[in-house]
């Protein structure tokens, strides 16, 4: 009885358990090292990571500000022309000001800084190291199918991320500053936001978007693993869009301009994710027709 060249293969890669179990624990170690390492730069950075993690609220606080100035008509569109990048962000704010209530606040602050930027950094190197432990249990044509996967996630969450960073952000401070009160005699409701919290806010946004953005790769891996296909995704696409505006009134500040924000890129990736599904289901029924035509030689 001969033997498929993959299956040789991983007949070939087959190891006892305590193999299994020390190959874990040396890629487990090389990720410790990868995370700690990723953490001390970011921790010796952390006062820059965060100054450029403020930039949205300056923005925000920029286009509130350019409203205030006499004589200058703003319309409708102009925060939205302004965010999208066809017209100039306007530089009113002198001094932004955030503060912090505990002593050692600020510091713990930049430890969870430190510690969501060292996963991010590290990533290539933890996908890899997860990807090298699982291969060898992959047939050759599952190792190829694997790969554009671990370059498709960090790029989709990267665009996730940027969406957040150039239009969500400065969004949500601008409406959340338009809630202050400052003009009302002796009454006076300004925003002092925490450090922690704004902090807390951005990471939130991040890994919000980020993780949505990854649709494409979770239902392509569904796909390739038979549990949906692509007339499931075509008939199920209005329930599907539901869906998605349901998670996004959920994971966006209460205002719909933030909602529309995830919403539409989600159901723009929904689509791409069916024609995905769809090349892999071509692409299935190509090798099995060459499957068949080999066994009926």
């Amino acid at each position: 009885m001969t033997i498929a060249p993959d299956e040789a293969e991983i007949e070939a890669s087959r190891a006892p358990l305590l193999e299994h179990l020390a190959e874990l624990r040396e890629r487990l170690i090389v990720c410790a090292v990868a995370l700690v390492v990723g953490f001390l730069l970011c921790f010796a950075v952390s006062k820059q990571i965060y100054i450029f993690l403020l930039q949205p609220f300056e923005v925000g606080a920029g286009l509130l500000a350019a409203q205030k100035v006499p004589g200058v008509h703003h319309g409708p569109f102009d925060l939205l022309l302004t965010l999208t990048g066809f017209l100039p962000v306007p530089h009113g704010v002198e001094h932004l000001k955030l503060v912090f209530t505990a002593p050692l606040e600020f510091f713990f602050t930049k430890v969870k800084l430190a510690m969501f930027g060292a996963i991010v950094i590290t990533f290539p190197v933890l996908a890899w190291q997860l990807y090298r432990f699982v291969a060898p249990g992959l047939y050759k044509r599952e190792r190829y199918a694997f790969l554009p996967f671990l370059i498709a996630s960090p790029v989709l969450f990267t665009l996730g991320a940027a969406l957040v960073y150039y239009l969500m952000l400065p969004f949500v401070l601008w409406f959340s500053l338009n809630q202050q009160i400052v003009d009302a005699g002796n009454v006076s409701v300004e925003l002092l936001p925490k450090v922690s919290d704004y902090l807390s806010l951005v990471t939130t946004l991040l890994l919000a978007f980020g993780l949505c953005f990854q649709l494409p790769v979770v239902l392509a891996l569904l796909g390739m693993a038979g549990i949906v296909t692509t007339r499931l995704l075509r008939d199920g696409r209005r329930y599907a869009i539901v869906g998605v505006f349901m998670a996004a009134a959920v994971l966006t500040p209460p205002d719909p301009i933030s909602m529309i924000s995830l919403a539409l890129p989600i159901c723009l990736l929904y689509e791409v994710s069916i024609w995905c599904v769809a090349l892999i289901e071509w692409r299935r029924g190509k090798e099995d027709a060459a499957s068949q035509d080999l066994a009926t030689l």
